[in-house]
């Protein structure tokens, strides 16, 4: 018996097994025996309309003709893949570490050559193909506590507290792992935010975790209410056990800036209700909005007093993914714990252990992010000026993206006060949404049960882009579901939109 459907619009064939009388025939692995937590998983930031949209760029290149030239993939923060140009200094680090000839070429400033001296020096035999520590190589960590201890006001940081990792969401998986326990009413409950950043409900699926969500304020640009928080705790204890809540801040991907005062609601919260607190702060270095300043939450914590900072269990989390230096391929990140039982962080220590070590060009990175030049230091003017630039355009096309999305009617945008992201509710007519519905069984987007009728945002925007004259004729603009992405409140439609760090596709008069 075969098996088809159509894939892109074309037929393809699945061959089942010749079965035997024995039943030899029969896979070991198959959708009934393999992981069902592993099915509940879902990641439409790379699902099924980015595979279609990945599709579309093969045909491009392939000469298929298309009422547009290009793909802009707007729902994803890969700074580097829409144009960000590379921090010059962070660059000649890791080239210096991964090709040392190099240190003999005058072309190299003085200061680079020094780091990368140091980074190989910690390194086994002197390379960075070596395998570190598991936590990460003993000097980086050192680095990353200095790092965090500046940033805080001279609040101390110890590297022993510090794992470095294979970008943040490595780590924060790692965490999530360590919390989960018990079955039934007894089962680990998270609180997450919705809208969030789907990496945290795609692994508590893949945990058999159970998650709790709590809702932004949008009326309130994504506030974070505390009665939200007690309004979901509640509810959750009925049937299941809360034992962390995740904060993303700035917003990913709603945009919002937490206020210090916000952030010491959260702490109490989370002493009264002891909960685990993880504190994603990757987006540290992006905020724009007047008046909104970045607060980490163990500096609050700590300012709080011991009432606090001796209770309240913590772990954040950053990574050289986002900010100012876009390098996610790097996948370089770190995690510091605070407050954690000594016997539990042996267990941490063995856990990440069993994947032997992060990737150690990504380790050479993030020192060089938290170990930056200094102002006696040859390459510091050139560093300073592109780091500005680069968090300068940011904030500028933040500022833009909301305003050009504030003139069209039927969608409205609140402003954006840090992060790398928009996200813009939508007032569909019903015409509109119905004719989406209908696209769905159209073969650009086979096989159906890829996709729901939950798509349908996304995919009017998609398919108008394609057949529909609209103000960027040229591309094929991709917005990500948010509903199937980070969630929302029912009712409310948003798409994503990450505002390009380094393209200009939305500035008036571009293309």
């Amino acid at each position: 018996m075969n098996i088809s459907w159509a894939i892109n619009g074309t037929a393809c064939e699945l061959q089942k097994p010749n079965m035997t009388e024995n039943g030899l025939g029969h896979r070991v692995l198959n959708m009934d025996t393999m992981n069902p937590n592993v099915k509940r998983v879902e990641y439409a930031v790379r699902g099924p309309i980015v595979q279609r949209a990945v599709q579309i760029e093969k045909e491009l290149k392939e000469g298929v003709e298309k009422p547009f030239t290009e793909v802009i993939k707007a729902n994803i923060g890969d700074a580097h893949a829409m144009g960000q140009k590379p921090i010059t200094f962070l660059r000649q680090v890791v080239a210096l570490c991964a090709y040392p000839d190099l240190l003999e070429d005058d072309k190299f400033p003085e200061d680079a050559k020094n780091r990368a001296r140091r980074i190989l020096q910690a390194c086994g035999g002197g390379s960075i193909g070596a395998y570190s520590v598991s936590p990460g190589i003993e000097i980086v960590r050192q680095d990353v506590a200095k790092y965090i201890e500046k940033r805080d006001g001279g609040i101390p940081s110890n590297s022993d507290n510090i794992y470095l990792s294979t970008g943040a969401s490595d780590a924060i998986v790692t965490m999530l792992k360590l919390l989960t326990s018990g079955e039934g009413k007894n089962r680990t409950g998270v609180m997450i935010s919705i809208p969030q950043y789907p990496l945290y409900s795609a692994a508590l699926a893949e945990l058999a975790a159970v998650q709790i969500s709590y809702y932004l304020d949008e009326d309130k640009c994504w506030s974070l209410d505390i009665g939200e928080l007690r309004r979901a705790v509640k509810a959750a204890r009925e049937h299941c056990n809360p034992r962390a809540l995740c904060i993303i801040n700035p917003g990913n991907p709603t945009g919002q800036v937490q206020s210090r005062q916000c952030i010491e609601d959260v702490i109490r919260f989370a002493a009264e209700e002891r909960l685990f607190l993880m504190a994603d702060e990757v987006y540290q270095d992006n905020v724009y909005a007047e008046g909104c300043q970045f607060h980490s939450f163990k500096k609050v914590l700590f300012e709080m007093g011991p009432e606090y900072s001796s209770v309240v269990e913590l772990a954040s989390f950053h990574s050289t993914s986002k900010c100012f230096m876009g390098e996610c391929g790097f996948r370089g990140g770190y995690m510091e714990v605070v407050n954690m039982d000594p016997e539990v962080k042996l267990q941490l220590t063995k856990l990440v252990s069993v994947r032997l070590c992060p990737p150690i060009p990504g380790q050479a990175l993030l020192d060089i992010v938290v170990n930056p030049p200094q102002p006696d230091e040859p390459s510091y003017a050139t560093f300073i000026k592109e780091r500005t630039a680069n968090l300068d355009i940011l904030a500028e096309k933040a500022k833009m993206t909301e305003q050009v999305l504030n003139t069209v009617p039927g969608i409205h945008c609140n402003p954006v006060q840090g992060a790398m992201y928009t996200f813009p509710r939508l007032s569909l007519p019903e015409k509109a949404i119905n004719a989406a519905k209908v696209c769905l069984s159209l073969p650009l987007f086979h096989p159906p049960s890829l996709l729901n009728d939950l798509s349908f945002p996304c995919l009017f925007l998609m398919l108008s882009c394609l057949i529909l004259p609209i103000p960027i004729p040229s591309v094929l603009l991709l917005f990500n579901l948010l509903y199937l992405c980070v969630g929302e409140r029912p009712g409310s439609r948003h798409v994503l939109l990450y505002e390009a760090a380094g393209g200009d596709w939305y500035l008036p008069g571009s293309r």
